[in-house]
Formats: C-alpha cells, sequence, structure tokens
C-alpha cells in the first residue's frame, strides 16, 4: 500500500499542473477562515461574516461541508489528468511491464482518491473547530461534536465524486474529453429532472425522491444547503416562533446507501473497463 501511494505521489508532485490544482485546492478551503475575519461595508454598514452567527456550534459543521464542497472540482480535475497522464506518457503501459498488475493499478488509484478524501475532510474538520471556538457563542462539547454527521455526509461525497471521475478518466481517457463527459452527465441529470418533474411524475416531492437515485445528485443532495436552515437557528436565537420549517437537513440511512452503492458501481466499473482494455 506504501509503495502504490508512493508511485502516484511521485507522479502527481512532478506533475506542475496537478501540484498548483492541489494548492490551490487546500488555500481555496482556507478562505473560509479569511472571510470570517475581513469587514464588510455596505450601504455604509461594517459586518463582518462571523459576527453573523455562522461559525456557529453545531451550524459551522452544515454551513462548512457544503461550501467546501463546491471546491471539489479542483481536486476533480487532478484526479482526471491523473488518468489522462497515464495514457498519454503511457506510465500505464510501462508500470504494467514492470511488474505493476492492473489490480494493482487501480488500488493506488483509490488509494490516491481516500487520500484526497481524508486531507479535505481532515482540513475541514480542523478548520470548523478554529473558527467555532473563535467565534461560536457556544463552545460546550455536546454542542461541538453534535451534528457530526455532516462531515460523514461530505467525505461520502467526495469520495464518489472523486471515483466518478476517476471512472471517467479510465472511460474517456483524455482529460479535457473526461471533464465534458461530466459535465454533459450533469446535464443530462439536470434534463432528466425536468422532464420528469413537468411532464412525467408533474409532482414535486416525488420527482425529488426518483432523481435522488441519480449518482451526481445523489451525491448533491447528501448535504442539503444551510441557508434555510440558517434562518430558523436565527429565528430561535431570537425567539421568533413565527418561523416554522418542517424540512429535514440531516442525512438519511438511504440517502448515504445510495451514495456508497454508486461509489462502488463507479469503482467496479473502473475497474472491468482497465482489465477488458488492450493497452
Amino acid at each position: 500500500m506504501k509503495r502504490l501511494l508512493s508511485i502516484e505521489f511521485q507522479k502527481l508532485w512532478s506533475n506542475r499542473s496537478s501540484r498548483i490544482l492541489i494548492l490551490s485546492y487546500f488555500i481555496l478551503l482556507s478562505f473560509i477562515a479569511l472571510l470570517a475575519s475581513v469587514n464588510f461595508k455596505i450601504i455604509g454598514i461594517d459586518f463582518r461574516l462571523a459576527d453573523q452567527g455562522i461559525f456557529n456550534f453545531p451550524y459551522i459543521w452544515h454551513f462548512n461541508t457544503f461550501i467546501a464542497a463546491w471546491l471539489k472540482i479542483f481536486l476533480a480535475l487532478v484526479i482526471v489528468s491523473m488518468m489522462s497522464n497515464e495514457y498519454t506518457y503511457g506510465t500505464l503501459k510501462q508500470n504494467l511491464i514492470d511488474g505493476l498488475s492492473k489490480e494493482e493499478f487501480i488500488i493506488s488509484k483509490l488509494l490516491t482518491v481516500i487520500l484526497f478524501t481524508v486531507a479535505s475532510t481532515l482540513f475541514i474538520f480542523i478548520m470548523s473547530l478554529i473558527l467555532g471556538y473563535n467565534f461560536s457563542s457556544y463552545t460546550e462539547a455536546s454542542i461541538v461534536f453534535s451534528e457530526m454527521e455532516y462531515l460523514g455526509g461530505y467525505f461520502l461525497k467526495l469520495l464518489a465524486f472523486f471515483s466518478f471521475c476517476l471512472f471517467a478518466g479510465i472511460l474517456v481517457k483524455r482529460s479535457a474529453f473526461a471533464i465534458g463527459f461530466i459535465i454533459l452527465w450533469q446535464i443530462v441529470e439536470l434534463i432528466a429532472w425536468w422532464a420528469l418533474r413537468w411532464f412525467i411524475i408533474k409532482d414535486g416531492p416525488t420527482t425529488d425522491s426518483v432523481i435522488n437515485f441519480f449518482p451526481l445528485m445523489s451525491m448533491f443532495q447528501l448535504v442539503k444547503e444551510p441557508f434555510s436552515k440558517f434562518e430558523t437557528y436565527r429565528a430561535v436565537e431570537t425567539m421568533n416562533s413565527g418561523v416554522v420549517t418542517e424540512k429535514f437537513y440531516g442525512i438519511h440511512w438511504y440517502e448515504a446507501a445510495i451514495v456508497i452503492f454508486w461509489t462502488f458501481a463507479f469503482i467496479y466499473l473502473s475497474y472491468r473497463i482497465l482489465k477488458k482494455r488492450d493497452l
């Protein structure tokens, strides 16, 4: 395992574009912390985002994981280019000639995907703790470490999406076309939602239930939008009982199960394609 990771790390770090994308990803994640200390001036009024309560425990776990998930495209580009470079520079064939089996090759890529996911989740965990303890109104341990399921959802979301990117990179070979394939898949799912919502099922909640079985949609819905939840929190803090919400913001077990299914499906399909392909 250590040998396989070492091989992949050498490939990634020797590639200038990959280095820039990886560093850019973690730098942009750090901008979440930077926003906390910036004073914004709108219509002559100064305010800081941190003072609005967005970094209060336990809400910070939901907010940070949702925002950070949008930046996963940087590591997605690294994973796609990681695969395309194997074909472009012939390193895949050379690795196989040198004695690396196709199973070990897939495992090495999967280990890289897991490493990216763990590193990103750990980074968000540490950053959220620092921001929370600096700006949260509530620092009791029972509050701080509640609603931690959002970190688990974030981990699953990234692992599934990166597995999908690995599948796209192996299937299409060229990074530009693989990225185009990912974008096209997203468009197809959006068109499917539109067709189901307005022409086939014609019911919003039922359509949402059906579309959540689609791979990218299931990943997106794993960590739901936190903004309307924030309005509820603020209403509770100000004792405003006029705001009521019935929306569930947590993670259902079956939502996690769907994402796990797609993760294994993409990894298996990646292996099958590589196994059957004449290199």
